[in-house]
């Protein structure tokens, strides 16, 4: 979709400052180190608190019906949120790290979320998780604090060190290690972070501009001041469906945003690119389409999960009242299960756990793959290839190093 030029649109562009560079102490041959002397531009963020944001009329049409859309798919599967928030939720933080080069299969996902034994980027995954989770507890106060918290839940496992602060130096976007010199973009210099968020949340307290333009602004906005060492993408993403949530849009489930971004990652880095020259309509109706895309893929998943819901209601072998019938809804949230997981979720005894997962075994349900006798795991293989099948068509259509 054509976007209005950057010169008309009159959202402020990104200004630059020359700043002094200390070398680095990286092993680099001679070349290297003498293209990485001397002063680098940074990016000065204008602030946009009290920025008017009158858009093209096509931008705020395809963003109004894009968050109709959103809001119909949240309201329907309200009435039945049970299993299928925290199955939206898991596909959109997979699919928000995906974005930044992180897979990994539905059941290694699920492992993660168990019990930790699993790949680094499930571990990963499921720390986007709960970041994603923090997000939507903090949407009622999306200030400074909130954005550390959701942050500190996404690194404090991987990298506590850096967790829940804000960055105390300069960093940049690709160009390699020796400095910033040849990077596609570099953020403001540190010291500007702090008055640069304070900004961005006085304009997120604005109810001016319609959610979903006024989400993709916030999220830009975000990602231009890059105010974390690592994890801004994630974060800025999580930062989506807390907004969202704060402005009423969404309230019942986690709609995979990030799903209908990774089809055109290409498309959304060259959306952000326009926005610091300018332009905030093109990252705007990224946001549209992604939207359109998200809830298309999400209907789908939850059509199959009805359907797997269904066949299990004829093939499962129980009395009404077993808990074998609470425990399939379970399966539907958490398709690896143990134990002591059944037995939380149920609320029985450890020794009533086998009769409750008998009908489900012997259905075919689920199946137990471990070959230890204790601790031992059943996976549910028709809702993981579900979520894998989910995660392929939200695909990867385009890369970029940006």
């Amino acid at each position: 979709m054509a976007s209005e030029a950057p010169v008309e649109s009159g959202w402020p562009a990104l200004t630059y400052e020359s700043l002094p560079w200390r070398p680095s102490d990286v092993p680099a041959s001679r070349t290297a180190r003498r293209r990485h002397r001397g002063p680098y531009e940074a990016a000065v963020v204008p602030p946009i608190a009290s920025t008017s944001a009158d858009l093209p009329s096509a931008t705020a049409a395809v963003a109004d019906e894009a968050a109709a859309e959103i809001a119909r798919f949240d309201a329907e599967l309200g009435r039945e949120i049970a299993p299928f928030g925290a199955v939206l939720l898991r596909s959109e933080s997979a699919a928000s790290s995906k974005i930044e080069n992180l897979t990994a299969s539905a059941r290694a996902i699920a492992e993660a979320e168990l019990h930790g034994h699993a790949g680094r980027n499930a571990s990963l995954i499921v720390a986007n998780e709960r970041a994603m989770n923090a997000a939507i507890e903090l949407a009622e106060r999306l200030d400074g604090d909130a954005i550390l918290a959701m942050h500190a839940a996404l690194l404090e496992r991987s990298a506590p060190a850096i967790a829940g602060r804000w960055r105390d130096q300069q960093v940049w976007i690709g160009g390699g290690d020796l400095g910033p010199h040849d990077a596609a973009f570099v953020p403001p210099h540190h010291s500007r972070v702090p008055a640069a968020i304070a900004d961005l949340v006085a304009f997120v307290d604005r109810d001016d501009i319609p959610v979903l333009a006024h989400t993709a602004l916030v999220h830009a906005q975000f990602e231009t001041i890059h105010p974390f060492p690592d994890g801004n993408g994630r974060t800025g993403r999580a930062l989506v469906h807390a907004h969202l949530r704060s402005k009423g849009l969404i309230r019942n489930v986690t709609v995979p945003v990030s799903a209908g971004l990774l089809t055109d990652v290409d498309g959304y880095f060259s959306a952000l690119a326009r926005y610091r020259e300018g332009d905030p309509t093109t990252i705007i109706e990224a946001f549209a389409a992604a939207g359109f895309r998200a809830v298309a893929n999400g209907r789908r998943l939850v059509d199959d999960l009805h359907a797997i819901r269904q066949d299990w209601q004829e093939r499962v072998s129980a009395r009404r009242d077993a808990a074998a019938w609470t425990l399939v809804d379970v399966i539907l949230r958490h398709p690896v299960v143990n134990a002591a997981l059944v037995a939380a979720e149920l609320r029985i005894a450890a020794q009533n756990v086998y009769r409750s997962l008998r009908p489900l075994v012997e259905a075919g349900v689920l199946v137990e793959f471990s070959d230890r006798k204790r601790n031992q795991l059943w996976r549910s293989p028709e809702v993981l290839d579900a979520l894998d099948r989910f995660a392929v068509r939200a695909g990867r259509r385009n890369r970029s190093s940006a």
